[in-house]
């Protein structure tokens, strides 16, 4: 890539979020169901009425999963949920409104998931 091409591509990357909460969740089947209709109805919107949180989107995967690690790769077939949210600032999730919805409160036993908040370096 030339310099050219380099500032185009910074430029074109500038347009997306300064900060972003991902939520990533892996749901037994057996409550998948009643925990979709949950984060849908529930949760998603809780979480966007948050101080500080600017929108956000759900997404599905499709297919196998690719995982690495240290080298060792794999295909799993699972179904990942993934949320990504447009944050403010790294702050918007420690606000009382943001603890007082976080959690997956009785599905809990049934989610193995992984929450992360990435800034622009």
């Amino acid at each position: 890539m030339d310099a050219a091409q380099g500032r185009a591509h910074a430029c074109a990357m500038s347009t997306l979020p300064n900060c972003l909460l991902i939520v990533t969740a892996e749901v037994d089947a057996a409550v998948e169901t009643e925990w979709n209709r949950w984060y849908d109805d529930v949760h998603l919107p809780d979480a966007l009425a948050c101080p500080g949180v600017l929108s956000g989107r759900r997404y599905v995967s499709v297919g196998q999963i690719a995982e690495s690690e240290r080298g060792q790769s794999r295909r799993v077939s699972t179904r990942l949920y993934t949320t990504v949210y447009e944050l403010a600032s790294p702050q918007a999730v420690e606000t009382k409104e943001f603890a007082a919805m976080r959690g997956w409160g009785k599905f809990a036993p049934h989610i193995r998931s992984q929450t992360r908040v990435v800034q622009i370096r």
